[in-house]
């Protein structure tokens, strides 16, 4: 791969643009400082996912210091954690996080869940609170734009109703087997920006017919044909991997597309299986 890639973008409604594709961290052996190193320095990756919950916040700015990027051709993305919902709780751990990390700002802040930890509370007034938070922060350049992580449409009208900024985005589970069709309208009709995480649903998609006859058919990987298909369909994608030849496959995806009859093949493969959290119970 040339280091002069350059990952296309996607407009958020507020004019930022969005690199398309970027690599994602998670907590339980999900980062690896050389495999990030490798992403940002080798690779011409410049988009990052990480989240507090990750407990790598620290590592990760280390790690982005020493790839020798400079911040300001990288786009961060940072989540917050529940259990600092609440508006002044919101602002302290984002501002904290920003501490670990040595950066002033992210480019994007998510509210990580639609509920509260425990029970007792409304998650109605606690995702409103939390999300004035956001808005503060965005306008004081804290965060060059605010989301949310796993909301579904109640969640997202509610805060409409509740709340003056729409998000920019929302970061909800989709691959092959998890495509929300209805609330990807919702969001195109609200200008709300759709990404996607677990593109490879977690390892299942690597290994469903469909999928290994359309690799072979491109001379791909099967993880290649995920990542491209949630990319031609518009969908911010972020793969993780702690293997930089892993890394490198994933990156991948730019000079090759994917015809419509395989692109509609793939649109069938929806069973409605989550492998990570599912928020339908959440009011």
């Amino acid at each position: 791969m040339e280091r002069t890639w350059t990952c296309p973008t996607v407009p958020l409604s507020n004019g930022l643009q969005m690199p398309i594709f970027g690599i994602g961290t998670s907590h339980m052996g999900g980062y690896s400082h050389d495999a990030i190193v490798f992403a940002l320095a080798d690779c011409g990756v410049c988009h990052i996912d990480t989240a507090k919950r990750y407990s790598c916040e620290e590592q990760l700015g280390k790690t982005i210091r020493e790839s020798g990027k400079e911040r300001s051709k990288l786009w961060l993305t940072n989540k917050l954690w529940p259990g600092d919902y609440g508006f002044k709780e919101a602002k302290k751990a984002c501002m904290k996080s920003c501490s670990a990390m040595g950066v002033e700002y992210f480019d994007l802040f998510l509210m990580h869940w639609p509920g509260l930890l425990q029970s007792e509370g409304s998650n109605r007034e606690a995702r409103a609170e939390t999300w004035r938070a956001l808005e503060e922060l965005y306008d004081e350049g804290v965060c060059r734009a605010i989301g949310v992580s796993n909301f579904l449409i109640h969640h997202l009208e509610q805060l409409k109703e509740d709340c003056s900024i729409i998000p920019h985005v929302n970061q909800v589970e989709y691959h092959p087997f998890q495509q929300p069709i209805q609330l990807m309208k919702y969001c195109h009709q609200e200008g709300i920006m759709f990404e996607g995480y677990c593109p490879l649903a977690k390892g299942q998609a690597l290994n469903e017919p469909t999928v290994v006859q359309i690799a072979e058919k491109y001379k791909r990987t099967p993880a290649q044909i995920c990542i491209r298909w949630s990319i031609q369909n518009g969908v911010i994608t972020i793969p993780k991997s702690t293997r930089k030849e892993r890394v490198k496959e994933n990156c991948q995806v730019f000079d090759f597309q994917l015809e419509k009859e395989d692109m509609d093949m793939l649109g069938t493969l929806h069973d409605g299986r989550h492998v990570t959290w599912d928020p339908t119970n959440v009011p």
